[in-house]
C-alpha cells in the first residue's frame, strides 16, 4: 500500500510541476504570452511559484513515506537475515535533493511579486529628444 501511496504522490508531484512550469512561463516578463500588465504576470508568476512549493512537498510527502516503512521494515524482528532488508539508497537522497530545490525555486518565484506602493502603477519609457538633427 505505502508503495502504491508513493507512486500516487510522485504522479501528481510530476503533474503539478508540469503545469507550474506552464504557468511561470506564462507569467516570466520576457514573454509577450497573456497579460502585457507588469502586475498580472507577476501574480501568474506567483500562482506557478504555488505550484512548485506544492509538487516539491508531494514529492518530500511520497519520499518520506516510502523512507519511513524502509526504517520500519530495516528494525522490524522478522526471520529475514539483516543483509538481506532493504536499506536507503541513493534515489530517496535524490528524491530529497529534488523536493528541497523544487520547493526553493517555488518560494524564489513567490518572491517576485511586486510591492504593494507600485501595484497600481506602471512604467513607461519616454523617447528622449534628440538634440541632433541630420537632414538629408
Amino acid at each position: 500500500v505505502h508503495i502504491q501511496t508513493s507512486r500516487a504522490l510522485m504522479v501528481i508531484s510530476l503533474l503539478l510541476g508540469f503545469f507550474g512550469i506552464i504557468v511561470s512561463v506564462v507569467g516570466m516578463k520576457c514573454t509577450k504570452v497573456g497579460e502585457e500588465d507588469p502586475v498580472t504576470k507577476s501574480r501568474i508568476a506567483v500562482a506557478g511559484g504555488v505550484l512548485f512549493i506544492l509538487s516539491g512537498l508531494c514529492t518530500l510527502a511520497a519520499v518520506s513515506l516510502y523512507a519511513t516503512q524502509v526504517t520500519y521494515e530495516f528494525f522490524r524482528e522478522s526471520t529475514v537475515p539483516i543483509n538481506a532488508r532493504y536499506e536507503f539508497g541513493s534515489a530517496l537522497f535524490i528524491g530529497w535533493g529534488a523536493a528541497s530545490l523544487t520547493v526553493l525555486g517555488g518560494s524564489l518565484l513567490c518572491c517576485s511579486c511586486p510591492a504593494k506602493e507600485r501595484r497600481g502603477q506602471q512604467y513607461y519609457r519616454q523617447s528622449q529628444p534628440s538634440t541632433a538633427r541630420e537632414y538629408v
